[in-house]
């Protein structure tokens, strides 16, 4: 059956059509420098080079190796997990914590600890909440060369070296979604944990933030971290709750950690630059 010469001429009309269309877009999408698929930016330095002691925290333990069917459920080979203590003494205090690395997968929901704890047995006490956490910025300085203001530097003294090394930290409040557990069987053992991400330089308490931080049209690269501590203990009563001494462990912890961290993450004020078609180089490490 012969297809009629209106019909073939409709077809390569619409094609046409949508050939221009495309063309159009695409330019339109390159002058506007909008960027619709975000390119990978690695790690400056392996989460695992983070200093297992800061003043009175020490690390306890090994740091966990994941097996490759966990790496596969994380989503990424580019994570730290770790114990820290007080003087390297678990009774007197002990932060869990877990730092995970994500680019070129900014679409992928973010792994959350509240889906697995229930999971794993444990009844929720206290529902989640954004809890802020006291971070002491007293030593942070603005960043040399920032006409927005926005960015502030912290520094850490290099082990090998001893240089001081300024860091870019990130953008907005350290604010955590946290949520408390217990154990039914114990019910006087709680379990805390609050976690919160660092998208493109910036910090957000939820993963609906990560998608509006690392999906911005303007930037060329995407990247986001996940850091998440946990504290474990019992406490008085039934009714009782482990959550204050969670924030103010959590808060001097991550006070020394977050720096070091940040040393790991891509720097991203160079990275802006370079992706917004600014002048000079992207450090690398």
């Amino acid at each position: 059956m012969r297809a009629e010469p209106g019909t073939i001429r409709a077809y390569f009309v619409a094609l046409a059509l949508l050939v221009v269309g495309f063309g159009g877009f695409y330019a339109l999408v390159r002058q506007l420098n909008i960027h619709l698929l975000k390119e990978r930016v690695e790690l400056r330095r392996p989460l695992d080079s983070v200093p297992t002691r800061f003043g009175r925290w020490q690390r306890v333990g090994s740091d966990t190796v994941y097996s490759d069917t966990l790496i596969e459920e994380l989503g990424t080979r580019s994570y730290l997990d770790r114990n820290y203590a007080i003087d390297g003494d678990p009774s007197k205090g002990m932060i869990f914590v877990h730092v995970a690395y994500y680019t070129g997968t900014i679409d992928a929901v973010p792994h959350i600890p509240e889906r697995c704890w229930a999971v794993g047995g444990l009844e929720v006490t206290q529902n989640s909440t954004v809890v802020p956490f006291a971070i002491d910025r007293t030593g942070w300085t603005p960043l040399e060369g920032d006409d927005s203001g926005q960015y502030f530097v912290s520094f850490v003294t290099d082990a090998v070296t001893a240089d001081r090394e300024p860091v870019t930290m990130p953008v907005g409040e350290i604010a955590a979604t946290t949520i408390e557990f217990q154990d039914p069987k114990r019910p006087e053992v709680r379990q805390v944990g609050g976690y919160f991400f660092i998208a493109n330089g910036r910090a957000t308490s939820n993963s609906y933030g990560v998608r509006s931080l690392a999906f911005n049209l303007s930037d060329r690269y995407a990247y986001y971290c996940k850091i998440q501590l946990m504290k474990r203990g019992t406490v008085a009563s039934a009714d009782g709750s482990l959550m204050g001494p969670f924030t103010e462990d959590a808060s001097e912890l991550l006070t020394l950690l977050l720096p070091h961290v940040m040393r790991c993450l891509p720097d991203w004020p160079e990275w802006e630059r370079r992706s917004r078609g600014g002048e000079g180089a992207a450090t690398t490490g």
